[in-house]
Formats: C-alpha cells, structure tokens, sequence
C-alpha cells in the first residue's frame, strides 16, 4: 500500500517537473484517474500528503487549487525518477504532449476576490504568460455575489475582455 502511495507522488511530482506551469487538481485527476491508476480518495491522500512534506505547493482560489514543484520537490523526482517505469513515464510524457497547449491557457487565467477592510469585495483577475502578467486587473464591488460573478466571467470571457482593452487603448 505504502509503495503504490509512493509511486502516485512520484507520478504527480514527475508530471510537475515535465511543464513549466502549475496544475490544477482536475488536470492531475484527469491523467490518473483518467488512466485507472488510483481513485479520487487515494488521489487527495497523495496530494495532502505531498504538500505536507513540502514537495509541492498549493496556490488555493475560490474556484481551484493549483498544485507548483518545489525545490524539495524537483529534488526528489531527480533522485528517484528511475523509480517511475519507462511504461509510466512514456504515459505521463504522451498526456503532457497531448493536452499541454489546453492546461496551460487554463491555468495562465485566474480570477479571486477576498472581502477589503473597507467591506468591499477586491476581485484580482489575471492572465500570466511566462510568468509575467499580460493583465492584472482590480476591481471593487460592493457584494461577494458581484464579486463570484465577475471572477466567472473572467474565466469565460477574458480574451474577448483583453482584446477590447487593447483596441482601445491601442
């Protein structure tokens, strides 16, 4: 039980290593689950575990946790990938291939609103390219309804919102 613990983390910190962007609880479901290779339960005791050991990191929204490498992390998958078989590996490299375009543009567009000292709800929305921001907007609204909606939106209709604004102001 223990071993194929082992080897889920090991699965998830080599997906990790092989991209240059955070994933998303559903991106890392979609592949193991996806696959047949543990259960949605099994998956959660992995991540929980992983963060507790702090080889990963969890950036946490209203709306999804993106899961980033650390150091130790990287560290690891680099002493004991060999632990992973060619089998595995060549399974996470063909899905990573596959679907890298799509998880990227999902993971590069974030929207999440916090509740200000002032009683109004602060709604940061965000599209990052390379780790830079292409936009950081911020917006004040006066109802965390408001707030859930716009962050929404932004989910949906951030390009369209993008391309206006350089129209604009180009």
């Amino acid at each position: 039980m223990t071993e194929t613990l082992t080897l889920y983390k090991l699965m998830i910190l080599y997906m990790l290593n092989k991209i240059d962007f955070p994933l998303t609880t559903s991106q890392i479901s979609e592949f193991l689950l996806g696959k047949g290779y543990t259960t949605y339960f099994k998956l959660q005791e992995v991540l929980s575990e992983l963060l507790q050991a702090e080889l990963i990191r969890a950036e946490n929204t209203h709306n999804r946790t993106l899961y980033h490498l650390t150091e130790n992390g990287a560290e690891t998958i680099s002493f004991f990938r060999n632990k992973l078989s060619p089998e595995i590996q060549t399974d996470i490299n063909d899905f990573l291939r596959e679907k890298s375009y799509d998880m990227k543009e999902e993971v590069s567009v974030k929207a999440d609103y916090y509740l200000t000292t002032a009683h109004e709800y602060e709604i940061c929305c965000k599209i990052t390219e390379n780790g830079s921001d292409l936009i950081n907007l911020k917006l004040l609204v006066p109802t965390e309804t408001e707030a859930k909606t716009i962050a929404a939106n932004w989910s949906r209709k951030n390009q369209d919102i993008y391309t206006s604004l350089l129209s604009q102001l180009l």
